[in-house]
Protein backbone atom coordinates (compact mmCIF):
# COMPACT_ATOMS: atom_id res chain seq x y z
CA UNK A 1 0.00 0.00 0.00
CA UNK A 2 2.68 2.30 0.81
CA UNK A 3 4.00 1.84 -2.54
CA UNK A 4 0.70 2.31 -4.23
CA UNK A 5 0.62 5.80 -2.25
CA UNK A 6 3.94 7.12 -3.52
CA UNK A 7 3.22 6.31 -7.23
CA UNK A 8 -0.23 7.95 -7.09
CA UNK A 9 1.09 10.83 -5.69
CA UNK A 10 4.04 10.81 -8.61
CA UNK A 11 1.31 10.30 -11.09
CA UNK A 12 -0.57 13.45 -9.78
CA UNK A 13 2.43 15.47 -9.58
CA UNK A 14 4.99 14.86 -12.26
CA UNK A 15 5.76 15.95 -14.83
CA UNK A 16 3.23 19.08 -14.14
CA UNK A 17 0.86 18.43 -11.05
CA UNK A 18 -2.77 17.45 -12.17
CA UNK A 19 -4.47 15.54 -14.85
CA UNK A 20 -6.34 18.02 -16.90
CA UNK A 21 -5.10 20.83 -19.33
CA UNK A 22 -6.87 22.85 -21.71
CA UNK A 23 -5.36 23.08 -25.30
CA UNK A 24 -6.32 25.53 -28.59
CA UNK A 25 -8.34 23.60 -31.28
CA UNK A 26 -7.69 26.22 -33.97
CA UNK A 27 -4.22 27.54 -35.17
CA UNK A 28 -2.86 30.57 -33.56
CA UNK A 29 0.66 30.96 -35.15
CA UNK A 30 0.14 34.15 -37.25
CA UNK A 31 -1.06 37.71 -37.34
CA UNK A 32 -4.38 36.58 -39.29
CA UNK A 33 -4.69 33.37 -36.85
CA UNK A 34 -4.44 36.09 -34.16
CA UNK A 35 -7.42 38.24 -35.75
CA UNK A 36 -9.51 35.03 -36.24
CA UNK A 37 -9.47 33.58 -32.94
CA UNK A 38 -9.61 37.24 -31.35
CA UNK A 39 -10.72 40.57 -32.22
CA UNK A 40 -11.63 41.79 -34.87
CA UNK A 41 -13.57 37.99 -36.35
CA UNK A 42 -14.29 36.34 -32.62
CA UNK A 43 -17.38 39.63 -33.26
CA UNK A 44 -18.88 37.90 -35.90
CA UNK A 45 -19.94 34.49 -33.56
CA UNK A 46 -20.49 36.66 -31.05
CA UNK A 47 -23.06 38.28 -33.05
CA UNK A 48 -24.90 34.89 -34.59
CA UNK A 49 -25.20 33.73 -31.35
CA UNK A 50 -27.07 36.78 -29.64
CA UNK A 51 -29.03 36.40 -32.77
CA UNK A 52 -29.98 32.69 -31.81
CA UNK A 53 -28.68 31.09 -29.20
CA UNK A 54 -28.68 27.70 -30.92
CA UNK A 55 -25.64 28.80 -32.76
CA UNK A 56 -23.26 28.44 -30.64
CA UNK A 57 -23.32 24.30 -30.36
CA UNK A 58 -21.84 25.70 -34.17
CA UNK A 59 -18.91 28.25 -33.31
CA UNK A 60 -18.10 27.43 -29.76
CA UNK A 61 -17.25 24.01 -27.72
CA UNK A 62 -20.77 24.44 -25.49
CA UNK A 63 -21.89 20.89 -27.77
CA UNK A 64 -18.88 18.81 -26.28
CA UNK A 65 -18.34 20.33 -23.05
CA UNK A 66 -19.48 18.85 -19.95
CA UNK A 67 -18.96 20.24 -16.26
CA UNK A 68 -17.95 18.01 -13.92
CA UNK A 69 -19.41 19.62 -10.49
CA UNK A 70 -19.00 18.46 -6.92
CA UNK A 71 -19.37 20.41 -3.58
CA UNK A 72 -16.99 17.40 -1.99
CA UNK A 73 -19.24 16.04 0.55
CA UNK A 74 -19.28 12.61 -0.48
CA UNK A 75 -15.86 11.92 -2.07
CA UNK A 76 -14.92 8.04 -3.12
CA UNK A 77 -15.61 6.31 0.20
CA UNK A 78 -13.88 9.45 2.30
CA UNK A 79 -16.67 10.89 3.11
CA UNK A 80 -17.16 15.03 3.22
CA UNK A 81 -13.60 15.86 2.57
CA UNK A 82 -14.43 19.95 1.17
CA UNK A 83 -14.84 20.55 -2.71
CA UNK A 84 -10.95 21.28 -2.80
CA UNK A 85 -9.87 18.14 -1.97
CA UNK A 86 -12.69 16.11 -3.95
CA UNK A 87 -10.67 17.92 -7.19
CA UNK A 88 -8.74 15.03 -7.72
CA UNK A 89 -11.21 12.99 -8.14
CA UNK A 90 -12.86 15.55 -10.84
CA UNK A 91 -10.06 15.94 -12.70
CA UNK A 92 -9.95 12.04 -12.84
CA UNK A 93 -13.33 12.19 -14.44
CA UNK A 94 -11.98 14.87 -16.69
CA UNK A 95 -9.61 12.17 -18.11
CA UNK A 96 -12.05 8.94 -18.41
CA UNK A 97 -14.56 12.01 -20.24
CA UNK A 98 -12.03 12.18 -22.95
CA UNK A 99 -10.40 8.98 -23.14
CA UNK A 100 -13.14 6.85 -23.76
CA UNK A 101 -15.90 9.28 -25.60
CA UNK A 102 -13.32 12.73 -26.18
CA UNK A 103 -15.29 14.93 -24.44
CA UNK A 104 -14.17 18.09 -23.05
CA UNK A 105 -14.14 18.63 -19.43
CA UNK A 106 -13.75 21.82 -17.08
CA UNK A 107 -13.79 20.09 -13.14
CA UNK A 108 -15.05 22.86 -10.85
CA UNK A 109 -15.27 22.44 -6.98
CA UNK A 110 -17.92 24.42 -5.02
CA UNK A 111 -17.74 25.73 -1.99
CA UNK A 112 -21.54 25.94 -0.67
CA UNK A 113 -23.23 26.67 2.86
CA UNK A 114 -26.23 25.03 1.37
CA UNK A 115 -27.81 22.52 -1.00
CA UNK A 116 -30.00 26.13 -3.00
CA UNK A 117 -26.49 28.27 -2.82
CA UNK A 118 -24.61 25.01 -4.96
CA UNK A 119 -27.37 24.94 -6.96
CA UNK A 120 -27.76 28.83 -7.91
CA UNK A 121 -23.68 28.61 -8.52
CA UNK A 122 -24.13 25.89 -11.06
CA UNK A 123 -27.57 27.46 -12.99
CA UNK A 124 -25.20 30.34 -13.05
CA UNK A 125 -22.32 29.18 -14.81
CA UNK A 126 -24.62 26.69 -17.14
CA UNK A 127 -24.59 28.50 -20.56
CA UNK A 128 -21.10 27.41 -21.12
CA UNK A 129 -21.63 23.90 -20.77
CA UNK A 130 -23.28 21.40 -22.91
CA UNK A 131 -23.59 19.14 -19.73
CA UNK A 132 -23.86 18.59 -15.89
CA UNK A 133 -21.97 15.72 -14.35
CA UNK A 134 -22.66 15.78 -10.83
CA UNK A 135 -20.53 13.90 -8.95
CA UNK A 136 -19.93 13.02 -4.78
CA UNK A 137 -22.70 14.92 -3.24
CA UNK A 138 -23.91 13.41 -0.27
CA UNK A 139 -27.40 12.04 0.00
CA UNK A 140 -30.21 13.09 0.75
CA UNK A 141 -29.25 17.03 -1.00
CA UNK A 142 -28.56 15.20 -4.26
CA UNK A 143 -31.57 14.00 -4.68
CA UNK A 144 -32.59 17.58 -4.20
CA UNK A 145 -29.96 19.25 -6.16
CA UNK A 146 -30.48 17.37 -9.04
CA UNK A 147 -34.03 17.54 -9.05
CA UNK A 148 -33.88 21.48 -9.05
CA UNK A 149 -31.00 21.70 -11.55
CA UNK A 150 -33.45 19.32 -14.06
CA UNK A 151 -36.27 21.66 -13.57
CA UNK A 152 -34.41 25.07 -14.30
CA UNK A 153 -31.79 23.78 -17.07
CA UNK A 154 -32.39 23.19 -20.81
CA UNK A 155 -29.31 20.62 -20.55
CA UNK A 156 -28.28 17.20 -19.65
CA UNK A 157 -27.85 16.66 -15.53
CA UNK A 158 -26.94 13.84 -14.48
CA UNK A 159 -25.85 12.52 -11.14
CA UNK A 160 -23.03 9.64 -11.83
CA UNK A 161 -22.96 7.73 -8.21
CA UNK A 162 -26.69 7.57 -8.64
CA UNK A 163 -27.65 6.49 -12.48
CA UNK A 164 -23.48 6.14 -13.90
CA UNK A 165 -23.98 2.90 -10.73
CA UNK A 166 -27.96 2.12 -11.76
CA UNK A 167 -27.49 1.33 -15.46
CA UNK A 168 -24.28 -0.61 -14.94
CA UNK A 169 -25.64 -3.01 -12.30
CA UNK A 170 -28.76 -3.89 -14.26
CA UNK A 171 -27.07 -4.19 -16.96
CA UNK A 172 -24.83 -6.92 -15.28
CA UNK A 173 -27.81 -7.94 -13.55
CA UNK A 174 -29.79 -8.87 -16.33
CA UNK A 175 -26.69 -11.07 -17.77
CA UNK A 176 -25.71 -12.78 -14.68
CA UNK A 177 -29.53 -13.26 -13.85
CA UNK A 178 -29.89 -15.04 -17.42
CA UNK A 179 -26.97 -17.10 -17.27
CA UNK A 180 -28.24 -18.42 -13.64
CA UNK A 181 -31.74 -19.01 -15.67
CA UNK A 182 -33.29 -16.73 -13.77
CA UNK A 183 -35.30 -13.16 -14.72
CA UNK A 184 -35.67 -10.16 -13.55
CA UNK A 185 -39.47 -9.72 -12.98
CA UNK A 186 -39.39 -13.10 -10.87
CA UNK A 187 -35.73 -12.04 -8.81
CA UNK A 188 -35.72 -11.66 -5.23
CA UNK A 189 -33.63 -8.98 -5.28
CA UNK A 190 -32.08 -7.39 -1.66
CA UNK A 191 -29.69 -4.29 -1.59
CA UNK A 192 -28.05 -3.08 1.03
CA UNK A 193 -27.75 0.24 1.14
CA UNK A 194 -30.69 3.12 0.63
CA UNK A 195 -28.55 6.30 -0.29
CA UNK A 196 -28.10 7.75 -3.83
CA UNK A 197 -26.53 4.76 -5.23
CA UNK A 198 -29.12 1.85 -3.91
CA UNK A 199 -32.28 3.86 -4.47
CA UNK A 200 -31.14 4.86 -7.77
CA UNK A 201 -30.16 1.27 -8.97
CA UNK A 202 -33.65 -0.07 -7.38
CA UNK A 203 -35.95 2.61 -9.01
CA UNK A 204 -34.81 1.71 -12.39
CA UNK A 205 -33.98 -2.05 -11.87
CA UNK A 206 -38.06 -2.05 -11.12
CA UNK A 207 -38.70 0.27 -14.70
CA UNK A 208 -37.06 -2.52 -16.27
CA UNK A 209 -39.29 -5.46 -14.34
CA UNK A 210 -38.46 -5.89 -11.04
CA UNK A 211 -40.99 -6.73 -8.75
CA UNK A 212 -39.52 -8.09 -5.38
CA UNK A 213 -36.72 -5.55 -4.07
CA UNK A 214 -36.27 -5.04 -0.24
CA UNK A 215 -34.37 -2.58 0.35
CA UNK A 216 -32.06 -2.58 4.01
CA UNK A 217 -29.79 0.60 5.56
CA UNK A 218 -28.15 0.55 9.01
CA UNK A 219 -31.40 0.90 10.98
CA UNK A 220 -32.61 -2.40 9.51
CA UNK A 221 -35.03 -2.69 6.30
CA UNK A 222 -37.14 -0.35 5.01
CA UNK A 223 -40.71 -0.86 5.51
CA UNK A 224 -43.55 1.82 5.68
CA UNK A 225 -43.47 1.02 9.62
CA UNK A 226 -40.43 3.72 9.73
CA UNK A 227 -40.96 7.13 10.12
CA UNK A 228 -37.61 9.01 9.43
CA UNK A 229 -37.91 7.74 5.48
CA UNK A 230 -37.16 10.70 3.08
CA UNK A 231 -38.88 11.28 -0.53
CA UNK A 232 -35.90 9.42 -2.25
CA UNK A 233 -36.22 5.70 -0.36
CA UNK A 234 -39.91 5.92 0.85
CA UNK A 235 -41.32 4.62 -2.45
CA UNK A 236 -38.98 1.67 -1.74
CA UNK A 237 -40.34 0.82 1.47
CA UNK A 238 -42.13 -2.84 1.46
CA UNK A 239 -45.34 -3.44 3.78
CA UNK A 240 -44.74 -4.13 6.98
CA UNK A 241 -44.21 -7.42 8.46
CA UNK A 242 -41.82 -9.71 10.01
CA UNK A 243 -38.61 -9.16 7.68
CA UNK A 244 -37.08 -6.81 9.68
CA UNK A 245 -33.04 -7.41 9.45
CA UNK A 246 -30.66 -8.21 6.63
CA UNK A 247 -30.74 -11.58 8.26
CA UNK A 248 -34.45 -11.99 7.55
CA UNK A 249 -34.37 -10.60 3.52
CA UNK A 250 -31.85 -12.82 2.91
CA UNK A 251 -33.65 -15.83 3.38
CA UNK A 252 -34.05 -17.08 0.31
CA UNK A 253 -32.91 -14.28 -1.76
CA UNK A 254 -31.54 -14.49 -5.54
CA UNK A 255 -29.80 -11.56 -5.78
CA UNK A 256 -28.11 -9.17 -3.22
CA UNK A 257 -26.56 -5.98 -4.16
CA UNK A 258 -24.38 -3.95 -1.84
CA UNK A 259 -23.79 -0.22 -2.41
CA UNK A 260 -22.76 0.31 1.52
CA UNK A 261 -19.71 -0.66 3.39
CA UNK A 262 -16.64 -3.43 3.99
CA UNK A 263 -17.87 -6.25 5.56
CA UNK A 264 -21.39 -5.89 5.53
CA UNK A 265 -22.64 -9.03 4.33
CA UNK A 266 -21.96 -11.54 6.77
CA UNK A 267 -20.46 -14.94 5.34
CA UNK A 268 -23.44 -17.21 6.89
CA UNK A 269 -25.97 -15.24 5.14
CA UNK A 270 -24.59 -15.93 1.59
CA UNK A 271 -25.66 -19.47 2.77
CA UNK A 272 -29.24 -18.72 3.36
CA UNK A 273 -29.87 -17.47 -0.25
CA UNK A 274 -31.45 -19.45 -3.31
CA UNK A 275 -29.69 -21.56 -5.21
CA UNK A 276 -27.49 -20.37 -7.89
CA UNK A 277 -27.80 -16.86 -6.39
CA UNK A 278 -26.33 -13.47 -7.45
CA UNK A 279 -24.16 -11.60 -5.35
CA UNK A 280 -22.82 -7.48 -6.20
CA UNK A 281 -20.70 -6.66 -3.75
CA UNK A 282 -19.73 -3.11 -5.05
CA UNK A 283 -18.29 -1.21 -1.65
CA UNK A 284 -15.23 0.69 -2.55
CA UNK A 285 -12.22 -0.06 -2.13
CA UNK A 286 -13.46 -2.98 0.04
CA UNK A 287 -16.41 -5.31 -1.38
CA UNK A 288 -19.51 -6.05 1.83
CA UNK A 289 -17.46 -9.35 1.13
CA UNK A 290 -14.77 -10.98 -0.52
CA UNK A 291 -15.13 -13.26 -3.77
CA UNK A 292 -12.49 -16.01 -1.68
CA UNK A 293 -15.18 -15.93 1.26
CA UNK A 294 -18.38 -16.31 -1.07
CA UNK A 295 -16.53 -19.13 -2.67
CA UNK A 296 -15.21 -21.06 0.05
CA UNK A 297 -19.28 -20.73 0.72
CA UNK A 298 -20.29 -22.56 -2.12
CA UNK A 299 -19.75 -22.46 -6.07
CA UNK A 300 -23.29 -21.51 -7.70
CA UNK A 301 -22.34 -17.88 -7.10
CA UNK A 302 -21.77 -15.27 -9.81
CA UNK A 303 -20.07 -12.72 -8.41
CA UNK A 304 -19.22 -8.81 -9.12
CA UNK A 305 -17.33 -5.83 -7.43
CA UNK A 306 -16.46 -2.57 -7.72
CA UNK A 307 -12.83 -3.40 -7.80
CA UNK A 308 -10.66 -4.33 -11.13
CA UNK A 309 -8.59 -7.07 -9.74
CA UNK A 310 -11.70 -9.29 -9.62
CA UNK A 311 -13.71 -10.56 -12.27
CA UNK A 312 -16.43 -8.79 -13.29
CA UNK A 313 -16.24 -5.04 -12.30
CA UNK A 314 -18.92 -2.93 -11.64
CA UNK A 315 -17.64 0.57 -13.01
CA UNK A 316 -19.47 3.83 -13.66
CA UNK A 317 -16.87 4.52 -16.98
CA UNK A 318 -18.62 2.13 -18.37
CA UNK A 319 -22.01 4.17 -18.54
CA UNK A 320 -21.52 8.21 -18.29
CA UNK A 321 -18.73 8.85 -20.86
CA UNK A 322 -21.00 7.37 -23.63
CA UNK A 323 -24.38 7.83 -21.83
CA UNK A 324 -23.12 11.74 -22.16
CA UNK A 325 -21.91 11.67 -25.70
CA UNK A 326 -24.80 10.26 -26.97
CA UNK A 327 -27.19 12.83 -25.17
CA UNK A 328 -24.20 15.63 -26.95
CA UNK A 329 -24.91 14.29 -30.10
CA UNK A 330 -28.09 14.38 -30.02
CA UNK A 331 -28.34 17.73 -28.34
CA UNK A 332 -31.02 16.37 -26.01
CA UNK A 333 -32.34 18.39 -23.51
CA UNK A 334 -32.04 16.19 -20.62
CA UNK A 335 -31.25 12.35 -19.90
CA UNK A 336 -34.67 10.65 -19.86
CA UNK A 337 -35.26 7.08 -17.97
CA UNK A 338 -35.66 5.88 -21.25
CA UNK A 339 -31.90 6.99 -22.37
CA UNK A 340 -30.76 5.35 -19.46
CA UNK A 341 -32.84 1.68 -19.82
CA UNK A 342 -31.57 1.65 -23.70
CA UNK A 343 -27.61 2.14 -22.23
CA UNK A 344 -28.22 -0.67 -19.54
CA UNK A 345 -29.17 -3.24 -22.25
CA UNK A 346 -26.68 -2.08 -25.11
CA UNK A 347 -24.26 -2.88 -22.27
CA UNK A 348 -26.02 -6.05 -21.52
CA UNK A 349 -25.78 -7.09 -25.53
CA UNK A 350 -22.13 -6.25 -26.18
CA UNK A 351 -21.09 -8.66 -23.33
CA UNK A 352 -22.27 -11.39 -25.35
CA UNK A 353 -20.38 -10.33 -28.24
CA UNK A 354 -16.97 -12.03 -29.27
CA UNK A 355 -14.69 -10.09 -27.33
CA UNK A 356 -12.33 -8.70 -30.05
CA UNK A 357 -8.58 -9.17 -29.62
CA UNK A 358 -7.90 -5.45 -28.94
CA UNK A 359 -9.66 -5.92 -25.41
CA UNK A 360 -7.54 -9.18 -24.83
CA UNK A 361 -4.42 -7.44 -25.33
CA UNK A 362 -5.47 -4.20 -22.72
CA UNK A 363 -6.49 -6.78 -19.96
CA UNK A 364 -3.25 -9.72 -21.21
CA UNK A 365 -5.59 -12.25 -21.47
CA UNK A 366 -5.75 -15.20 -23.96
CA UNK A 367 -9.49 -15.80 -24.27
CA UNK A 368 -13.03 -14.50 -22.67
CA UNK A 369 -15.89 -14.80 -23.40
CA UNK A 370 -19.65 -14.44 -21.73
CA UNK A 371 -20.02 -16.31 -18.57
CA UNK A 372 -19.98 -15.89 -15.06
CA UNK A 373 -16.64 -14.29 -14.90
CA UNK A 374 -17.88 -12.23 -17.95
CA UNK A 375 -21.27 -9.97 -17.64
CA UNK A 376 -19.81 -6.82 -18.35
CA UNK A 377 -18.34 -4.95 -20.92
CA UNK A 378 -14.63 -4.67 -20.21
CA UNK A 379 -13.71 -0.23 -20.32
CA UNK A 380 -11.03 -0.19 -22.68
CA UNK A 381 -13.67 -2.04 -25.55
CA UNK A 382 -13.35 0.31 -28.23
CA UNK A 383 -17.21 -0.74 -29.19
CA UNK A 384 -18.66 0.82 -26.12
CA UNK A 385 -18.55 4.17 -28.35
CA UNK A 386 -20.60 2.72 -31.37
CA UNK A 387 -23.29 0.21 -28.67
CA UNK A 388 -24.22 2.88 -25.98
CA UNK A 389 -23.59 6.08 -27.16
CA UNK A 390 -25.64 5.12 -30.27
CA UNK A 391 -28.40 3.82 -28.32
CA UNK A 392 -28.42 6.46 -25.64
CA UNK A 393 -28.73 9.04 -29.02
CA UNK A 394 -31.41 6.72 -30.32
CA UNK A 395 -33.03 7.24 -27.79
CA UNK A 396 -32.52 10.81 -26.93
CA UNK A 397 -34.06 11.09 -30.77
CA UNK A 398 -37.09 8.89 -30.26
CA UNK A 399 -38.06 10.87 -27.53
CA UNK A 400 -38.16 14.13 -28.91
Amino acid sequence: MDDLKQRALDYHQFPKPGKLSVESSKPCATQQDLSLAYTPGVAEPVREIEADPANAYKYTNKGNLVAVITDGTAVLGLGNVGALAGKPVMEGKGVLFKRFADIDVFDIEVNAATPDEFIQTVVNIAPTFGGINLEDIAAPHCFYIENELKKRLDIPVFHDDQHGTAVIVAAALLNALDLQGKTLPRAKIVFLGAGAAGCSCAKLLKLMGANNITMVDRKGVLDTSRDDLHDNNRELAIAAGSVKTLADAMQGADVFIGVSAKNGLPPALVSSMAAKPVIFALANPDPEILPSQVFALRDDVIMATGRSDFPNQVNNALCFPYLFRGALDAQAKQITEQMKVAAAKALSQLAREPVPAQVLEAYQLQSLSFGKDYIIPKPFDPRLMEYVAGAVARAANAGE
